[in-house]
């Protein structure tokens, strides 16, 4: 398993920007994918993005689709979620995760990923 530290989150007026940063400890494998969940007050942790460590391919939550990027640094063993046209709604803290055995079939389940980080706060408010 890899550690994942995510950092990037802070307050932030809706309609702004945030890009988060979820750096690993290992290296991320091209069968790997990497996923970003967050969590709410009161509510489970849900999706909004993955990407497929080898292929590139994406993959976003109907919510987030448009407003927010996925995108991954091979040298740096490192994952990005950029975030704009925040809302209120996106308030959660940002968990970081890791799937070793990725399939497309599961890429979007939090219940497939091995590895997660502690999270990052993200606050949209006026």
């Amino acid at each position: 398993q890899v550690q994942l530290l995510e950092s990037g989150g802070g307050l932030v007026q809706p309609g702004g920007s945030l890009r988060l940063s979820c750096a690993a400890s290992g290296r991320i494998f091209i069968w790997y994918a990497m996923g970003w969940f967050p969590q709410a007050p009161g509510k489970e942790r849900e999706f909004v993005a993955a990407i497929s460590w080898g292929s590139g391919t994406t993959y976003y939550a109907d919510s987030v689709y448009g407003r927010f990027t996925i995108s991954g640094d091979n040298a740096k063993n490192t994952v990005y979620l950029q975030m704009n046209r925040l809302k209120p709604e996106d308030t959660a803290v940002y968990y970081c995760a890791a799937d070793s055995l990725s399939t497309g079939a599961t890429i979007m389940r939090g219940s497939a990923y091995e590895s997660w980080g502690q999270g990052t706060q993200v606050t949209v408010s006026s």
